[in-house]
């Protein structure tokens, strides 16, 4: 269970878990409210019902019902939440079951999420996935076993993060096609040297420093051109029309490209001259250095 299927790190890494249940011979089935990566899913196997868990309202924790009428009726073996919202409502529908008649409920934590009761619902799974150790080491601090959700050590498993290194080959290069058309979708690019920073319109990616890098060098007589891969964060727009907004201010529009959100970033990483990674805050594992 996640919110959506759109992009970003949780919905890539829901895709290859899936696909691998699949591969393994399990029956595989992912609740969100949808997006661009459904079809991908369905193609590879799994089944998708169309649930939103994410909407921060109120109403949302009602849903319970409606998910625990269908963990009756596909009687899972396991129930996952990936985001803390569905995990709320799959955990209330899981509480409310009969024991002998419950899926296993186990939790992942992506993140570094604010410490809140909200947030310890992420460590109320049977089995709570850590995704680096760093995170472990967030989990023992901030939630002690000795208040709910009660989190012991041996309900903790370290799986790391990672990417499938077929799909990032060392020393990759596109295909002309893939130049051309790439080239002339962004023309600003020419035979500039390209700088790319990766990641959603969120703040913590480092947007603004990014910015200010940019525009030194350019103001030092290099040519550059800048690119910010990503698409925006439809509960955060005002950030996304800030950025904009200052690129346009300081005259950098012929030198920093928005191209929104990608599937080629395997081809995008292999045209730069430098991929930056600028986050602010300490991130639980950063995708776009080891791709």
């Amino acid at each position: 269970l996640l919110p959506a299927l759109d992009s970003g790190g949780v919905e890539r890494g829901t895709l290859a878990i899936a696909r691998a249940l699949v591969a393994a011979g399990h029956a595989s089935v992912v609740l969100s409210r949808g997006g661009r990566l459904v079809d991908q899913l369905q193609h590879e196997g799994s089944r998708h019902i169309a649930l939103d868990l994410g909407h921060k309202s109120p109403a949302t924790f009602f849903k319970y019902r409606a998910l625990r009428t269908l963990f009756e009726a596909e009687r899972f073996d396991i129930v996952h939440a990936r985001s803390r919202l569905p995990a709320w409502v799959a955990w209330l529908a899981w509480r409310g079951m009969p024991a002998n008649a419950r899926p296993h409920f186990v939790t992942t934590v992506h993140g570094m999420h604010s410490v809140s009761r909200y947030s310890a619902i992420m460590c109320a799974g049977e089995r709570v996935i850590a995704v680096s150790d760093t995170v472990r080491a967030y989990l023992r601090s901030h939630y002690p076993p000795t208040r709910w959700p009660r989190l012991t050590d041996d309900r903790i498993t370290v799986i790391p993060r990672g990417i499938d290194p077929t799909e990032f080959p060392s020393d990759y290069r596109p295909s002309d096609e893939w130049l051309a058309r790439f080239h002339g979708n962004f023309p600003q690019i020419g035979a500039r040297k390209v700088l790319t920073l990766a990641g959603r319109l969120t703040r913590l990616k480092g947007h603004h420093d990014f910015i200010t890098l940019v525009a030194r060098l350019v103001a030092d007589g290099l040519d550059v051109v800048g690119l910010i891969v990503g698409g925006e964060d439809p509960k955060r727009p005002g950030y996304a029309k800030e950025i904009r907004e200052r690129v346009q201010a300081e005259g950098l529009g012929e030198r920093i490209v928005f191209t929104g959100h990608r599937s080629d970033v395997r081809e995008i990483y292999a045209i730069s001259d430098c991929v930056l990674s600028l986050s602010s805050t300490p991130e639980s594992f950063g995708r776009t250095v080891l791709e």
